[in-house]
């Protein structure tokens, strides 16, 4: 169903281009867009996973590495995507307090997995494998891949909106609703197309929750990575995400603050309706349900440091 969703919305935002290049009236300024969107969108499928992990300063690790805790961590990825039949991705970690996991790469095969420095403090082996088993999932399904095309044609749609009113391919008379129908397009496209990028964001995060949690088998210690994940993501900021928000929609919760509703204009869905999602599927896979406690983050409290509690266990940075 979520495979369906996903095509679906990018049927709509495909037939949304094309609307928006008819309703302009002219080819022109439609075939420079489309041209400079592919081409820019083009340079992104090849280099977005080198350029986020050169942004993120993430840092290559192995099983050779002098911390047990990440040697652990290595081995576990390793061996979950032998089990989901992938290739071996490239893991990493990323010098963040905020605990946060995101996978990149245009397909398996090219594809890296990261988790931060938080992420590893403060998480379970069990809550971290939970995950990375959901990165893997967005691997396996090939997400990237999706999010790649989706903004190809999103940035088509921006652009045509851009360009609408010296390429709108000849007269008012051409166009329908004339210059008033042709700034309602320039607000109103690129806005319809950012909506279906959202929801498609969405979909996939359900849909690596509900794969991710059947490679780990165990959806009740994902449910848990994502509570605390979501606690201390409002208590600790990435700095880094916070100056490029676009970025966010990489990560499992999102890192930036103040945007944790599932609402039209998240690209996360509600840490809540997650929750159930996984707790549900558990009782479905015949799994004993756990409620984690929740870490809550204290009413306008920041910080960008990890912030040290009695049964915060000691993790691999300090």
């Amino acid at each position: 169903m979520n495979h369906l969703k996903t095509f679906t919305l990018l049927a709509a935002l495909t037939a949304l281009f094309v609307g928006l290049g008819y309703l302009i009236g002219g080819t022109a300024g439609m075939l420079i867009a489309l041209v400079f969107a592919g081409g820019m969108n083009l340079f992104s499928y090849w280099n977005a996973d080198k350029i986020v992990l050169r942004m993120y300063r993430a840092q290559p690790v192995d099983e050779t590495h002098p911390n047990a805790v990440v040697r652990t961590y290595v081995a576990d990825v390793v061996q979950m995507a032998r089990d989901a039949g992938l290739p071996r991705p490239v893991v990493a970690i990323i010098p963040n307090d905020q605990p946060n996991a995101f996978a990149t790469g245009r397909n398996p095969e090219n594809a890296a997995v990261c988790a931060t420095t938080g992420l590893l403090d403060m998480l379970t082996r069990e809550e971290i494998r939970g995950v990375m088993a959901h990165e893997l999932a967005h691997v396996k399904n090939r997400d990237t891949l999706t999010m790649t095309v989706t903004a190809t044609v999103a940035g088509a749609i921006a652009a045509l909106a851009n360009f609408a009113l010296f390429f709108g391919g000849g007269d008012d008379r051409e166009r329908p609703g004339g210059i008033v129908g042709t700034l309602a397009l320039m607000i109103l496209a690129p806005m319809a197309a950012g909506l279906v990028q959202m929801a498609i964001s969405r979909t996939r995060e359900y849909e690596a929750d509900r794969v991710g949690a059947e490679i780990a088998g165990d959806p009740a210690s994902l449910a848990s990575a994502l509570q605390k994940i979501e606690g201390w993501s409002k208590r600790i900021v990435n700095v880094t995400a916070e100056r490029n928000p676009a970025s966010g929609q990489l990560f499992i919760i999102n890192p930036l603050a103040g945007r944790g509703a599932d609402n039209l204009f998240s690209t996360h869905p509600a840490t809540g309706n997650r929750v159930r999602a996984l707790m549900e599927l558990g009782a479905r896979m015949g799994l004993n349900p756990r409620r984690p406690a929740v870490v809550e983050a204290a009413p306008g409290s920041v910080t960008t440091s990890v912030p040290t509690t009695p049964s915060q266990a000691k993790g691999p940075w300090g």
